[in-house]
């Protein structure tokens, strides 16, 4: 299977455009020879021993929960550990993608998976990924005239591939706009350049998908059994656990917010009985406490490394049997209770 037909599938599981804006996600390396891709390894985190791993199995592609490449390089040398594996990768012929918070915001995504370890309810998004209907992207805006108006579209046109947008328009002032979902950013972009529009632009919420979730359980449960759950979930050993002010480990737990990695910036100010994050600083945490809302903290990484199975079957189902997608073995949280 070519590595473009693999992009495709992974752009129908998760699209690159929920991603937040300030994140590095897609095609990192690409390898100047092109080769059949037949063996796939996924991780959370790109590191040496995951590397070496890769190299063993004869990984065509690395999927990297994790961007291995986040901020501008001037440079590759071998000092740099991030830049070493990079140079590893393009010696080896090896590409490496990565979704990262595509995958936190899509429906069915990395937090939903993790709010589902304590059971079924009512769940909701925190913080909605702006956009409109998976098949077409409608933007709103206001011009001051009609050659204002004829400027902007030739925009929008070029930046939806020269196909023909759907518009429409009320007194020569309010116009509607649809769009393709390759075509949303530069549209934006396109409209963020005028001046005008960039004062009413609506992008309608993208419903069900966004960083975090809230989940009014179906069936309560007791902090403890919660810490029990989570356990099981995450299949770890050893969780932190924060108990809200006037909170015990029998108190009731009937709603629960849940950010994978670290989440304060998402679950601040969320009304919860509980929070369920990989990591928040000493801070954050005494925040929470104090309003009465219980913590537990899994550690960044392990709140999210359980999705990766989830993952390899969803996308397995949708690549030929010449295919293998492999977990890996060697990727780990660097932290471990000791």
């Amino acid at each position: 299977m070519e590595l473009k037909e693999v992009l495709q599938v992974l752009e129908q599981l998760a699209p690159l455009s929920l991603a937040e804006s300030w994140d590095n996600v897609g095609l990192l390396v690409e390898p100047s020879k092109p080769r059949p891709v037949k063996t796939i390894l996924l991780t959370n985190d790109l590191t040496d021993a995951v590397m070496e791993e890769a190299v063993a199995v004869s990984c065509d592609l690395i999927i990297s929960y994790h961007p291995p490449l986040f901020r501008p390089i001037k440079r590759l040398v071998q000092k740099d550990w991030k830049q070493r594996l990079a140079v590893r990768a393009v010696e080896a012929g090896i590409a490496v993608f990565s979704p990262h918070t595509s995958w936190d915001c899509v429906k069915g995504g990395v937090n939903d998976w993790l709010v589902g370890g304590l059971g079924s309810g009512q769940v909701s998004v925190l913080s909605q990924v702006l956009g409109a209907a998976s098949h077409g992207h409608k933007l709103e805006f206001t011009v001051r005239s009609a050659e204002e108006l004829n400027m902007i579209m030739e925009e929008l046109k070029a930046c939806d591939g020269g196909t023909t947008l759907q518009h429409s328009d009320s007194s020569g002032i309010h116009v509607s706009v649809t769009c393709c979902d390759s075509a949303l950013t530069p549209s934006v972009q396109a409209l963020l350049g005028h001046g005008t529009p960039s004062q009413s632009l609506t992008i309608p919420p993208l419903l069900g998908h966004g960083q975090g979730r809230c989940s009014v359980l179906d069936q309560p449960v007791t902090i403890r059994a919660a810490v029990q759950k989570l356990k099981s979930h995450l299949g770890l050993s050893h969780l932190r656990l924060a108990l809200g002010w006037g909170q015990t480990p029998e108190s009731s737990v009937c709603n629960v917010a849940v950010c994978a990695g670290s989440g304060a910036s998402v679950l601040n100010g969320v009304k919860a009985d509980l929070y369920v994050t990989g990591e928040m600083s000493h801070h954050e945490v005494l925040d929470a406490v104090a309003k009465g809302t219980s913590v537990i903290l899994s550690d960044h990484s392990n709140s999210e490394r359980g999705y990766l199975a989830v993952f390899r079957e969803r996308l397995a189902v949708r690549l030929p049997d010449s295919v293998t997608v492999v977990l890996s073995k060697a990727d780990r949280d660097p932290l471990e209770v000791v």
